[in-house]
């Protein structure tokens, strides 16, 4: 496979997330630290325990010999199993989400980095409200360009929207809070199948993790973080749905639920959300291709010769982008200028207050 270009690297890579205690943050701390994973396994314990989430308690664990082997056990498993590791930055959404893995492990065929990336969650007791409600809006979404749906591959809602996808030849991911050496519930290993070849398979767990409670809210986080909208389609008070969205609203995504009856349990979720402004009520797939201008007119936009005012080096990389796009997510110019979140919130509210771009729903800017 082409990634196995720097064996050594994927090997270190995979140790990394072997120590004790080095979680995501860490993890990557000490990757930009160091600058590859081979050389924070070959640095001086004393220097390592200087690195910002490390200290005295954590630096033992690299003494740990069995580190390497397990490693080097995942590293066959995955060739053998014809998975990829993904590291951060692979999936793009992810760059600005600050409790992002380092390290994923993927199988499939789907586009991580869609442009009109959609999670799909709800209960697992849904009724048959709910699976209409979600098989309409897959059906309502196949006819765009690049959509990905993203769930977990739990049952109910999940998948619903997984199946429904296969159905209509949408791409669809799963992201898992476990290994790739099984699926859960084991009743979806057919589906987990399909999706492979289909879609994908998604963790930032190892082969052998199993799916234990503690592991599904740390799923739901990557589900939040890798797209640029969640809907939630039926979902209690309380539950992985509504953590997620939480979550996708902490990562400033937009947040969409369908309405449900006052009394029925099942929807009291969605109509918190919507009461409190959590999430924008939807109704329909149309719905939410407005809440996120993905019905904006290709025309080509007029390109402005020159702008008669004074613009720093910063601000015309944002403009020269926008005058090339009829509009652009937050996420991709993020990628595409290399800025950080705060340098590039700052920049596109500068030109906001010069009347030079408008921000639009969906955390899309385009100029005015």
């Amino acid at each position: 496979m082409e990634m196995w270009g720097d064996d050594e690297e994927w090997l270190h890579l995979l140790a990394l997330t072997f120590v004790p205690g080095i979680g995501s943050k860490t993890g990557r701390n000490l990757l930009e630290h160091y600058g590859s994973a081979a050389r924070v396994f070959k640095a001086p314990l004393k220097e390592l325990k200087m690195v910002e989430g490390v200290g005295d308690a954590k630096v033992r664990g690299f003494k740990d010999t069995q580190i390497m082997k397990r490693a080097d056990e995942e590293l066959r498993f995955i060739v053998k199993n014809d998975i990829r590791l993904l590291r951060y930055g692979d999936v793009r959404r992810l760059t600005n989400c600050t409790d992002a893995p380092f390290l994923l492990y993927y199988k499939g065929t789907a586009d991580v980095n869609a442009a009109k990336t959609v999670a799909i969650v709800g209960t697992r007791k849904n009724t048959e409200y709910g699976h209409r409600l979600c098989e309409e809006l897959i059906e309502g979404l196949r006819g765009m360009e690049q959509v990905l749906i993203v769930s977990g591959l739990a049952l109910g809602i999940d998948a619903v929207a997984h199946k429904k996808a296969l159905a209509v030849g949408v791409p669809t991911i799963g992201v898992l809070g476990h290994g790739l050496s099984r699926i859960y519930p084991h009743t979806h290993k057919m589906l987990a199948g399909q999706m492979a070849e289909h879609g994908g398979l998604l963790t930032e767990f190892s082969k052998d993790t199993a799916p234990d409670r503690t592991n599904f809210p740390m799923r739901n986080r990557i589900v939040a973080g890798m797209c640029d909208v969640t809907v939630v389609v039926e979902s209690n008070l309380a539950g992985g749905a509504l953590i997620t969205a939480h979550l996708a609203n902490g990562y400033n995504r937009e947040v969409a639920a369908y309405p449900g009856r006052v009394n029925d349990s099942r929807s009291a979720g969605c109509n918190e959300l919507i009461r409190t402004n959590t999430a924008t009520m939807i109704t329909k797939a149309e719905d939410l291709i407005d809440l996120m201008q993905w019905n904006t007119s290709k025309k080509t936009r007029p390109v402005q010769k020159q702008l008669f005012v004074e613009l720093n080096e910063t601000e015309k990389v944002v403009i020269d982008l926008l005058q090339a796009a009829d509009s652009l997510h937050t996420d991709d110019l993020l990628f595409k200028t290399g800025l950080i979140s705060s340098q590039l919130a700052a920049t596109l509210l500068q030109l906001e207050m010069m009347g030079l771009v408008t921000l639009l729903p969906g955390k899309h800017y385009r100029m005015s």
